[in-house]
Order: C-alpha cells, then sequence, then structure tokens
C-alpha cells in the first residue's frame, strides 16, 4: 500500500510554532515513528506553503496512490481549488487537523475541503496522522 501525506502551510514549523496548539515534535520526527509502525506501508511525505503546488501533488498522486492523507492547515477553511483537485482524484483523502478545529476560532470550524474527503478527523494531535493511516488500512 502506497499513501501519500500532503501538509500545507505552516506545517513546517512544527515542533517550533505554537507549541501549546501543535506540540513540540517536528513533523519529520513524527513521520519517522509512522514509518516503523507500519513497515509494509510505503509512506511518502510532502509538505508546501503554497496552495498549487499542494494542487499539484493531489493530481500527481491521486491515480496512483492508494490513498491520501492531507492537512491543508488554513486552505482548507479558503480553497476551493484544492477541493476540486480531491473531486477530480480517485484515491480516498482523509482531511487532518492537529488540532480540535472546534475549539479554536470561528472560522475554522468550516472545510472546502471535507465534502470531497472519505472523512475529517481532528485533534488528537499527531496521532491525527495514525488514525487516518488505519482508516486506510481497514479499507
Amino acid at each position: 500500500m502506497k499513501i501519500q501525506i500532503i501538509n500545507g502551510p505552516n506545517l513546517n514549523l512544527l515542533g517550533v510554532r505554537e507549541k501549546s496548539i501543535y506540540g513540540d515534535s517536528s513533523f519529520e520526527a513524527y513521520l519517522e515513528k509512522l514509518r516503523g509502525r507500519y513497515p509494509a506501508v510505503e509512506i511518502e511525505y510532502y509538505q508546501s506553503n503554497v496552495e498549487g503546488e499542494i494542487i499539484n501533488k493531489i493530481h500527481e498522486v491521486g491515480f496512483s496512490f492508494d490513498g491520501i492523507i492531507l492537512n491543508a492547515g488554513a486552505y482548507t477553511h479558503t480553497s476551493i481549488a484544492i477541493a476540486d483537485a480531491i473531486a477530480a482524484i480517485k484515491a480516498p483523502v482523509i482531511e487532518v487537523h492537529i488540532s480540535n478545529v472546534y475549539k479554536r476560532e470561528e472560522f475554522r470550524h468550516n472545510s472546502m475541503l471535507a465534502a470531497n474527503c472519505m472523512g475529517v478527523i481532528a485533534g488528537f494531535g499527531m496521532n491525527s496522522y495514525r488514525l487516518a493511516v488505519e482508516s486506510l488500512l481497514s479499507e
């Protein structure tokens, strides 16, 4: 099984930014543990702060990978273009958030992407990604 994790804007600063919300671990450190937990699964990782690059990556892997785990960051709440990219591909997409977006600012309560995703996982810290992997494996 091949799974692509895509992280959006500002998630390159995990472990450094807003530790009270996002924790003190870098994503790369977490990814090493995640890959170790699922050695039979090929887990690829991509991060970009640029909307168009995220769309290009969705297009690139959306017909050849078994699933995509997407944390689009703030683009979750604004990007019709990413929503359209998700709708255009065959691979199931799981929207993931580290924080519980419903405990935060009201604008974070709305997702432009969720309707085109297999499901949404939010509020479990980095474990949100593990839960998404588990969901894809159970399909």
